[in-house]
């Protein structure tokens, strides 16, 4: 192989690197939530669509949502587009870290104790019952996975495991697809959009609205779109603009 070939293969090889770094330019919907630094377990949200493949990004919002994030900030996630884990001392999504995992994320299923979604939601749904488990037990072979279980034979882990348990902020849940194929024991695991708490009350690593805002976003999805969340800092989201193809923050 001559040289001129090796430095084409290269190239062919940097290019594409750098498209598979990019949102997929199918998805036409994005959630993008920034927080001002690592530490931080307050964001802003904004919503952003585009009308065809690759297009555009359009804001679909005039003002920005304010959500609450881990109670210690935000890590380095495991999702769609690589991040860089354990490099200049910032801390990767650990289970019980109580910061919120930071990156580019699919969406998975939404989970509720109604026997119906949301009206107008069309985002696939899930009657959470008794039966209903999602596993954050590092050591649980179905760790970060929503499993059932028969009701008749509980298993000993069940009561820390089930996910009814009357809370109204699990009302609604929307899983943020982190650490899910496959995944990483350890990781990070139950990572979700839900009903905050409180006006200033953190989570563990999910992120949380006023059960309004989450209902219009709930509205607001499309499922055809392949809505992706995108969730940085703010210093971390300025320097992937380009990379990643990121919509620029309303002003």
């Amino acid at each position: 192989m001559n040289y001129r070939t090796m430095v084409f293969m290269l190239c062919v090889w940097m290019s594409a690197a750098q498209v598979q770094a990019q949102i997929p330019q199918t998805s036409r919907q994005l959630i993008v939530t920034v927080a001002e630094d690592w530490d931080s377990h307050r964001g802003s949200m904004w919503w952003f669509s585009r009308a065809k493949a690759n297009g555009p990004w359009q804001a679909a919002r005039a003002e920005p949502i304010a959500v609450l994030l881990g109670k210690n900030g935000l890590a380095w996630g495991r999702g769609l587009l690589p991040v860089p884990h354990g490099e200049r001392g910032l801390p990767s999504k650990q289970e019980r870290d109580g910061r919120a995992p930071a990156g580019c994320f699919a969406l998975g299923m939404l989970f509720g104790y109604a026997d119906n979604a949301p009206e107008n939601v069309k985002y696939p749904y899930y009657q959470v019952t008794a039966r209903d488990c999602w596993i954050d037990d590092v050591n649980h072979p179905a760790y970060n996975k929503h499993v059932t279980v028969d009701v008749n034979n509980l298993p000993p882990w069940f009561a820390k495991q089930r996910m009814r348990l009357g809370d109204f902020a699990y009302e609604w849940l929307l899983e943020i697809r982190h650490n899910a194929a496959p995944p990483e024991p350890g990781a990070g695991s139950a990572i979700f959009f839900h009903v905050r708490r409180g006006p200033d009350k953190p989570t563990s690593g999910c992120t949380t609205m006023q059960k309004e805002n989450l209902l219009k976003l709930l509205g607001w999805l499309q499922p055809a779109a392949q809505p992706l969340y995108i969730l940085l800092p703010r210093a971390e989201y300025l320097a992937r603009l380009k990379s990643w193809g990121l919509p620029a923050l309303p002003p």
